[in-house]
């Protein structure tokens, strides 16, 4: 399969946004039974469906690739059962399934009976699932992920979340569930996904420092956090968006979009203040109106059961003339960790976490890290990433129970590596900063 403008794919689906499937609320059973697919021309193993090379994305099929890479399969054409044969590339390639809104448990097979693999899984807008991983010769490995997915709608009112221009077509507002499969040798052999209603969901409410960023080089810590939880206890909602303030994220009805999401138990974290603090009709002062907000937000997840946590906003790449990171955040850091206080909400305290990073690093290895001023790369994104599971770690222990088990401490006065990522690039990429730089 080969369709050369892989954008022109995106903005086809764009147009193409509908609910496909009946059940959209969350909170009830999904009206989908557990999906099976078998990837390759291989015969296909009962109770799942065939996934062919060539089968394009359809919105009568409701499942398919997209079309930005050529694909292969192998693997034994005459054998038997779903990890016979598979389907892979050398490049990304995108498969996406329709689903109505809510949190899902996916299985995924991966390898190949004749040879070798490699490959990251990421879902969305990049939003990591699993790091590289190999599989050896002939060996075949299942991995399970728990995601979530929504699309635009907010119950069934006929509200919509009110995007801006830059996110339509996005892979994370098109009532679909996509995946992506990155490395030098990817080969899939099946996909299962069945929906999961006990999972725990932790709500990201942020913005460009926060979101999943769709595009190479740029990176934010909420699109990498989902690989440190286990799966099956935890599904990452990254609801923030490039740009955003607390009263924009709430005027265009994202924060709405949550409430019609949430069950009691769930998490929401809040980071505002890169944009917040700036002149204009979204302006909020911080030791005033900055601090009534939060305990707006505060109040209003208590009433539905959720579980509020602050974050205070990651630092820029910033230095005085002695190399240490200089705040460029003003007194909204202090307002945030003050509002924890007289709220009795839980403070990761990511500001003070990304300012030691920062310094360790230095002005000059800090661009490593960095793309811009404001914004991380994929590299400085993981890293910033273990400094929200080190808060989660420190100031909520019953979610800390929900990471993957033996995660190492992380100390951001020594950060990894600038090697330590795997990372094979995604096809989509652009030099332009994301709103709120």
């Amino acid at each position: 399969m080969m369709i050369k403008d892989f954008k022109s794919g995106k903005l086809t689906r764009a147009l193409g946004f509908a609910v496909l499937l009946s059940a959209s609320a969350f909170g009830q059973t999904p009206a989908v039974v557990p999906m099976k697919f078998d990837f390759g021309t291989g015969p296909v193993q009962k109770g799942y469906t065939k996934v062919l090379p060539t089968t394009a994305y359809s919105p009568t099929t409701g499942y398919g690739f997209w079309p930005n890479t050529t694909l292969t399969d192998g693997g034994d054409k005459k054998g038997k059962g779903m990890e016979s044969d598979y389907i892979g590339s050398s490049k990304p390639f995108s498969f996406s399934v329709a689903l109505p809104d809510g949190n899902y448990d996916v299985s995924i097979t991966f390898g190949d009976k004749n040879g070798i693999s490699s490959q990251i899984v990421r879902a969305e807008c990049r939003r990591l699932l699993s790091e590289n991983f190999e599989t050896s010769q002939g060996q075949i490995v299942t991995k399970n992920f728990t995601v979530h997915m929504r699309g635009l709608n907010i119950g069934n009112d006929g509200k919509k979340v009110l995007i801006n221009p830059r996110e339509v077509g996005f892979f994370h507002w098109d009532n679909q569930l996509t995946f992506e499969f990155a490395g030098s040798n990817s080969k899939v052999c099946g996909l299962e996904i069945k929906p999961n209603t006990k999972a725990t969901t932790v709500f990201l409410a942020g913005n460009s420092t926060v979101v999943d960023q769709d595009k190479e080089p740029w990176g934010a810590w909420g699109q990498m956090i989902p690989a440190f939880f286990a799966p099956g206890k935890v599904a990452v909602a990254n609801y923030a968006e490039s740009g955003e303030t607390f009263l924009a994220f709430k005027k265009e009805l994202r924060l709405e979009k949550i409430w019609s999401m949430a069950k009691p138990g769930d998490y929401l974290f809040m980071e505002f203040a890169h944009n917040d603090q700036k002149a204009g009709p979204y302006h909020l002062d911080p030791f005033t109106t900055y601090k009534a907000t939060i305990k707006e937000w505060v109040e209003e997840a208590r009433k539905r059961g959720l579980k509020p946590v602050i974050v205070t906003s990651m630092a820029r790449r910033n230095f005085d003339a002695d190399g240490k990171a200089k705040n460029s955040l003003g007194d909204y850091p202090e307002a945030a960790r003050q509002a924890g206080k007289e709220n009795n909400v839980p403070v990761i305290d990511l500001n003070a976490m990304s300012s030691t990073m920062d310094t360790a690093w230095g002005p000059v290895n800090s661009a490593k890290g960095f793309v811009d001023g404001t914004h991380a790369n994929v590299y400085g994104a993981y890293e910033l990433a273990k400094c929200i599971v080190e808060g989660i770690k420190q100031e909520l222990p019953d979610l800390a129970k929900k990471l993957k088990p033996g995660l190492p401490t992380f100390d951001p006065s020594h950060p990894d590596p600038f090697n330590f990522v795997n990372w094979p690039m995604s096809n989509e990429r652009s030099a332009k900063a994301p709103p709120g730089n």
